[in-house]
């Protein structure tokens, strides 16, 4: 498309007006453009630098929580040559594992809090603190981990929370966790997952109800006939 020059648009009557207009406009309001202009720019620069704080927060964040991973996941015990790939981390007993990787998961969650490596390292705080034993603490953190912004991770704390819950003698707040997970399934939780914890919690003291859930558990994995079998036992296992 061709631009008008300066001159051509003097000679448009109707285009001169608005340039006219805008010259004057100009000429009388200089300073608060430049400002205006000066400001445009900041905040442009601003957000290009704010956006590439965050990217580097995050690498920094994800690279933290594959480490603490790692540990989690870490293999305890000895090892025969050749069974374990070189270098790999170990540990004597499960308590030195997840001590190190309670350190590790606290270090990212505070440091990257809003993250969703931070959100993920809450959720396994409550996990190693289960395994270490100490289970008021693991009720509080994995409770805190209900209240953040992920369902897939929160969902994944409530079912651990529940099972600590059981744990604790406190079924009937287990169950109903079970029951929600079960009835709102996620990706992280599936409704099967959820039935057949509820299942468990129930088994010994409502048989009954148990072994309704095995059954519906039963028609919604007829595929897979592994999961069948594993049901079919624990309802013949079941009290009369």
């Amino acid at each position: 498309m061709a631009r008008l020059t300066r001159k051509e648009l003097k000679k448009d009557p109707f285009l001169s007006v608005y340039y006219d207009d805008f010259v004057e406009f100009a000429q009388h309001h200089y300073q608060k453009i430049i400002v205006a202009a000066a400001v445009l720019v900041v905040v442009i620069i601003a957000g290009i630098s704010w956006r590439h704080y965050r990217e580097r927060q995050d690498v920094a964040a994800n690279t933290m929580l594959g480490e603490a991973l790692t540990t989690f996941h870490a293999y305890v015990g000895s090892s025969g040559q050749g069974t374990l790939a070189p270098g790999a981390q170990t540990f004597a007993d499960p308590a030195a594992k997840y001590q190190a990787a309670l350190n590790q998961f606290t270090t990212l969650e505070q440091k990257y809090p809003r993250s969703e490596a931070g959100q993920i390292a809450l959720y396994h705080i409550g996990l190693c603190q289960a395994q270490l034993g100490e289970k008021d603490a693991a009720i509080q953190t994995l409770k805190r981990a209900e209240q953040l912004p992920d369902r897939g991770i929160v969902s994944l704390a409530q079912f651990a929370l529940a099972g600590e819950l059981a744990k604790a003698g406190n079924t009937t707040e287990a169950e109903t966790l079970y029951r929600g997970l079960a009835e709102h399934p996620t990706s992280t939780v599936p409704a099967a997952t959820a039935w057949l914890a509820l299942a468990g919690a129930e088994r010994e003291t409502h048989p009954a109800e148990a072994r309704e859930i095995y059954q519906r558990v039963l028609k919604s994995v007829s595929s897979d006939s592994e999961l069948v079998d594993a049901v079919k036992q624990q309802m013949a296992s079941l009290n009369p």
